[in-house]
């Protein structure tokens, strides 16, 4: 009888309503924190006359915020699960940054990025969690396809910013804020949903206990090589414009949306690939890769430069979904925390990053942060060979 159930569960479908509800919510409220925030500081540096140190503190602020804050509300749902969050957080996230369009002062700016941040912080557990319990057998595909709604998101803030806010000023963000209503339409229809999988969850763990221990020295290892990548991810999309300075800043916004849009694609088929030769292998492989092209791209110019920062993006980033399960496969007992830590700690920790490239910028100039950056997937990849192996089914 249990063989049976537990053979049932394998083969248990996607529920693709709610997968493409967790992505359209994630595109949203990543579209308007990792996504526009980075491509936003240049603007933001000459609307308030700030230094690189300052205008990094902006993204240092929306990261830490979002990332503190992530793990956090991953241990509180992990012990009650709230539902709520899931849209109350992706109406703050957008909201706070709308807000920023009539911010009169920095501190008033950091206030509202820093509602934004907590809003992205108080979403992904929830969204991580709905998107694990939709995934039926398909745990790296599941998570690819809510990974991609997110990077789909982060690749076109910059766009956004590029073809409209350029134009318009910080002053046409008061423009999101119709879509934090809309986002309230999208995400409150499946809460319905969400509770009644609560509910069952929770039956299902009073019966039957969750397999596995926690691997805390797992889980830090692969907390390192996300935050690895999450700089390389917030280096380029933050200096480029100051990189390629002979490039209008509409130019070099494109060239983000061409290295974040090439990372969607590579989160997309990276979970595709992840369920076929797992994790570790993908982990591996994608740092392995990424590593030529990140060595080269400060070399090279024109055509050349967008070709490169095309594979560079592709590479580094098709591990974005498979590290969130390898996480919550580590961490079996705290799904919460797991996602919390994939999706925010790890990646919100680029922020102190680009607070540090701040700082060597001014020091040093910014050529210095792409040779920083080139090196950083080849020691993300040497990470990544100490990972634990772990089984391949929840």
């Amino acid at each position: 009888m249990e063989a049976s159930q537990s053979s049932a569960q394998q083969q248990e479908p996607l529920y693709r309503r709610a997968i493409f509800t967790f992505s359209g919510s994630h595109f949203l409220n990543d579209l308007v924190t990792t996504g526009m925030v980075p491509a936003l500081v240049i603007l933001y540096k000459h609307a308030f006359e700030l230094n690189y140190t300052q205008s990094t503190l902006i993204v240092l602020l929306s990261y830490l915020t979002s990332s503190v804050s992530q793990p956090l509300f991953g241990m509180i749902a992990d012990r009650k699960p709230r539902v709520w969050l899931l849209p109350a957080g992706v109406f703050c996230s957008i909201m706070g940054l709308a807000l920023t369009g009539i911010a009169p002062s920095l501190p008033w700016l950091l206030l509202f990025i820093s509602i934004s941040g907590l809003g992205s912080g108080a979403f992904h557990p929830e969204a991580s969690r709905g998107t694990h319990l939709a995934s039926g057998s398909k745990k790296s595909l599941a998570q690819a396809i809510f990974q991609v709604g997110g990077n789909a998101g982060q690749a076109f803030g910059p766009l956004i910013v590029s073809v409209f806010i350029t134009y318009t000023g910080i002053k046409g963000l008061l423009w999101l804020i119709p879509i934090a209503f809309i986002s309230l339409l999208i995400t409150v229809q499946i809460l319905p949903w969400l509770k009644e999988e609560l509910i069952i969850t929770q039956r299902h763990k009073t019966t039957q206990k969750v397999k596995g221990a926690n691997n805390y020295l797992g889980a830090s290892l692969l907390s390192c090589i996300i935050i690895l990548r999450s700089w390389c991810q917030i280096g380029v999309v933050v200096f480029l414009p100051f990189f390629m300075d002979s490039l209008s800043v509409q130019q070099a916004e494109i060239l983000s949306f061409v290295f974040v849009g090439a990372g969607a694609l590579g989160t997309y088929l990276g979970g595709v690939w992840a369920d076929k030769i797992g994790t570790k292998q993908l982990l591996i492989l994608s740092m392995l890769i990424a590593t030529p092209f990140a060595l080269i791209f400060p070399h090279v110019h024109g055509v050349l430069s967008i070709i490169v920062l095309l594979f560079f993006g592709f590479s580094v980033l098709s591990s974005f979904s498979a590290s969130v399960v390898y996480m919550q496969r580590m961490l079996p007992q705290s799904i919460g925390l797991a996602s919390g830590l994939a999706i925010g700690f790890g990646v919100g920790a680029g922020g102190i990053g680009s607070v540090f490239m701040g700082g060597i910028s001014d020091a040093f100039g910014v050529s210095t942060v792409f040779t920083i950056l080139s090196f950083l997937p080849l020691v993300g990849a040497i990470i990544a060979f100490f990972l634990p192996k772990y089984q391949e089914q929840l």
